[in-house]
């Protein structure tokens, strides 16, 4: 569903609980997790616990932009999400021998971009779901009007409403996102923290746009060693992706899995404790 409005505020608009977090762990690696454009640092939960748990410290910042109202998120460039991550990602990893990255979708491109800016301080990233086009089975069928939105000013007042499955096919975590994305109107952020918000602008989706193209440029040049992993049933964004940077990365250590019982966000869905165990061994094997 596309929703149209030429609010630029929205009375009572305030901002969102900052949900980025840190868990201490082992004092020479790191794992840094971006999450995904409009979404949460709670999609990461469950992969830091995991890579907490065999000891790795953890970092998983929140972008720039995602705990204000819509009305300014909108209106963020890519390049100014990548600017905080990066200071935050810099400030972080100070003192640490080993330090990783691992993002889901737009965060997978924004690990990408770490790791090519950032070679010799970043062991190995993984690649969650990664995000190139917008190209999944539920993907709105008027997205291939979005080119024509992303170069007017339209697409500062556009927004695609959430919509199931929201990226999950674990049938009671999808009821307790339904449970809020469904009511939700366009200016409700109550618990965008939690879930994510409810709707995307178009304008962001412009940006990821912007940003894949820019991580396309680059691939040939990436050397750190990079795991993909999504799934074959990605709602979102087809498995045509994670095979694009396969193919296109200059990384000679390099591995691609697909999984067969999950959507979109494969950090949280039926196979979190595989996503888990993949990228715990990815990373062991580069400390």
């Amino acid at each position: 569903m596309i929703i149209i409005s030429f609010e630029e505020h929205f009375k009572g608009e305030k901002d969102i609980p900052d949900a980025s977090f840190s868990l201490n762990g082992s004092s020479k690696n790191l794992a840094i997790l971006v999450h995904g454009l409009t979404g949460t640092p709670r999609e990461m939960i469950y992969i830091a616990k995991g890579l907490n748990e065999k000891g790795y410290a953890v970092r998983a910042p929140l972008l720039d932009g995602h705990n204000k109202p819509l009305s300014v998120l909108k209106r963020k460039k890519w390049q100014d999400m990548y600017s905080v991550l990066r200071e935050d990602f810099l400030k972080c990893s100070a003192g640490y021998d080993n330090v990783f990255v691992a993002g889901l979708s737009f965060g997978a491109l924004m690990s990408i971009m770490l790791a090519h800016e950032f070679p010799d301080k970043i062991k190995a990233m993984t690649c969650f779901s990664p995000t190139l086009f917008f190209d999944g089975w539920s993907a709105p069928k008027l997205r291939v009007l979005l080119p024509l939105g992303y170069y007017t000013p339209l697409k500062y007042y556009s927004y695609f409403k959430e919509e199931h499955p929201y990226g999950i096919k674990n049938e009671r975590l999808r009821a307790r996102i339904d449970a809020y994305y469904r009511k939700a109107e366009l200016h409700d952020i109550s618990e965008a923290h939690l879930y994510g918000y409810p709707v995307i602008p178009i304008s962001c989706m412009y940006q990821n746009h912007l940003l894949a193209r820019r991580v396309m440029s680059i691939l040939g040049e990436i050397n750190t060693p990079i795991q993909i992993l999504q799934a074959k049933d990605d709602d979102v964004t087809s498995p045509k992706n994670a095979a694009y940077i396969y193919e296109h990365v200059g990384s000679k250590d390099k591995e691609i899995k697909f999984f067969e019982d999950s959507y979109h966000i494969i950090t949280a869905d039926q196979e979190r404790d595989k996503v888990v165990d993949a990228t715990v061994s990815f990373f062991d094997r580069h400390k």
